[in-house]
């Protein structure tokens, strides 16, 4: 009787060790749709503004700089999921770009690459597991790191491969790598800080109200500091990056010459 016993109580043991495997697959399953669902609606908005952006003229005709906000929503979605989910959304709209507007081909397909993961991909994986993570002061680290990071690699694939894009011949290239040489400081330099500041501030700017919105939605858990002021929008960051932004624009407007 007492084995009897024993092995129906193992056996209803089982089964609920099974039932709650069963739930918890659902659970992360939901959980999964959801996250690949805004990732998904991120990219989508980040092409939009790619697109949004092919209709000003470039900063500098040539070599062709424009600014791509696109970077600022790819970096929402690093600053949600982390550095990966940022890469994947570089990846995929850069692709999409390639294939659908950009004129550049395959190197303008690695220069955006380049350019949106060392700017996103850094920030995001300081703000997600930095000492400061999940914090204001982390996501403000972060964002300089990102902007450090995306001008310092910038500078220097700007030096190997603008040359390559300008010409395609071995003359042509030592010509036009002596032209670049010539403008990596006065041009590629001021272009890629004011690129990178306006990216910082706007992201700034949108972060916390949409990271705010999400979790009363029940579309994110929420994160940061545990307590009272964590799910309020701060009335200083958002005036300070207001100011930023508009400074940076202004800047931007100067270094093309239109004002």
């Amino acid at each position: 009787m007492a084995l009897q016993f024993i092995y129906i109580h193992g056996i209803i043991i089982t089964l609920e060790y099974r039932e709650n495997r069963k739930d918890l697959f659902v659970v992360n399953s939901k959980i999964d749709l959801k996250k690949l669902t805004i990732i998904a609606v991120l990219g989508a908005a980040a092409y939009l503004a790619m697109l949004a952006s092919q209709m000003f003229p470039p900063l500098v005709p040539m070599p062709p700089l424009k600014y791509d906000p696109k970077d600022v929503v790819i970096l929402l979605g690093g600053f949600l999921y982390g550095p990966l989910a940022a890469a994947a959304i570089s990846v995929i709209v850069s692709l999409i770009e390639m294939i659908s507007v950009s004129t550049t081909g395959p190197i303008g397909l690695v220069m955006n690459i380049v350019s949106t993961c060392s700017f996103t991909c850094v920030a995001a994986f300081i703000y997600k597991f930095g000492p400061k993570k999940k914090t204001l002061t982390g996501a403000v680290i972060g964002l300089f790191a990102g902007v450090i990071s995306m001008v310092s690699v910038m500078m220097l694939w700007n030096y190997i491969i603008t040359p390559i894009y300008v010409s395609a011949t071995r003359e042509g290239i030592a010509a036009a790598r002596e032209m670049v040489s010539g403008m990596l400081i006065p041009v590629f330099l001021p272009f890629n800080l004011l690129k990178g500041g306006l990216n910082a501030a706007l992201t700034m700017l949108i972060y916390k109200p949409l990271s705010t919105a999400l979790v009363k939605l029940h579309l994110i858990s929420k994160t940061g500091p545990a307590n009272s002021q964590a799910g309020k929008i701060n009335a200083g960051v958002i005036a300070a990056s207001l100011g930023a932004a508009a400074t940076v624009i202004l800047l931007m407007l100067v270094f093309a010459g239109v004002i």
